[in-house]
């Protein structure tokens, strides 16, 4: 008996629990503002408060008395935005190389691959970090850097999928009805292929967010958004002396990367029906 994707994707106990936490992380987002009222850049208390020692405060205060539940409600919404307009933008850049390279073949195919393998060759994050330092450390140049350093894997799934389907039948039937090349590669092609990029894109979107923390702990960051990775590296100094600054904002990175993770393993049983046994 065949099952549909959704009833695929629920027997992954841990995607179901990657989905709550990031349905949780969603309402944050949303609903921020009714959960911390404080701005994260205000001073609201006294400098390294612990935390429940304030019921207002209840994961106490950074060096400078500024509220780490509000940095941490604030800094989801910059995180996750980093994280998914970078992968957007890589996405666009990859499936756009990769599928004129799987379509057409011969030398576009060599020349692009040549293209692609010059990005590769350069270790990833010392060229985020060399983009962010040339154009500044903004929101802007982040997403700009990750989507850089994340398109090539993008754009060698997509020609691996193009150059088998490329030789399936109903390409065939496409060009001898006249359809246009760039018609067949969006409704032909693509639609077919959309499977793998679509469990990538939830895994990126988790790279993304580590890459931007990591840029941030660096002091990369933009200085005038808060991120859960500039919190942990302003608390960098302070380890021994208030612990909680690093943990609460490294617990929130932590949770969401591997609920994405997970959810990009459901996501690969539920789209892939050769998985389910019960369906040969």
């Amino acid at each position: 008996m065949k099952t549909t994707f959704w009833q695929r994707f629920c027997r992954n106990k841990g995607a179901l629990f990657g989905l709550v936490v990031l349905a949780l992380v969603g309402l944050v987002v949303a609903f921020g503002p009714w959960l911390a009222t404080n701005s994260p850049w205000d001073m609201v208390g006294q400098p390294f408060q612990h935390p429940m020692t304030d019921k207002e405060l209840p994961l106490g205060t950074d060096t400078m008395g500024r509220d780490i539940l509000s940095g941490i409600v604030g800094g989801a919404r910059v995180s996750l935005l980093i994280g998914m307009v970078s992968t957007v933008v890589s996405l666009l850049i990859g499936v756009t190389i990769g599928a004129i390279a799987g379509y057409f073949g011969r030398w576009i195919d060599s020349a692009l691959m040549r293209f692609t393998e010059l990005f590769q060759a350069i270790p990833s994050f010392a060229l985020a970090i060399v983009l962010v330092a040339i154009f500044e450390p903004s929101v802007k140049s982040i997403v700009v850097a990750i989507a850089i350093v994340s398109w090539p894997p993008v754009a060698r799934l997509v020609r691996s999928e193009f150059l088998t389907l490329r030789q399936r039948d109903f390409v065939a039937a496409a060009e001898l009805a006249g359809q246009s090349t760039p018609r067949i590669i969006l409704t032909q092609i693509l639609p077919n292929a959309a499977s793998p990029i679509v469990v990538m894109a939830s895994l990126m979107i988790a790279t993304a967010i580590l890459l931007e923390s990591s840029l941030s702990f660096l002091g990369l960051g933009d200085p005038n958004q808060m991120s859960w990775g500039y919190m942990v590296g302003s608390a960098r100094t302070v380890l021994r002396q208030a612990w909680w600054m690093a943990l609460f904002p490294g617990v929130a990175i932590l949770l969401t990367v591997l609920a994405l993770n997970l959810v990009g393993e459901g996501l690969n049983d539920g789209l892939n029906a050769r998985s389910d046994g019960k369906g040969r």
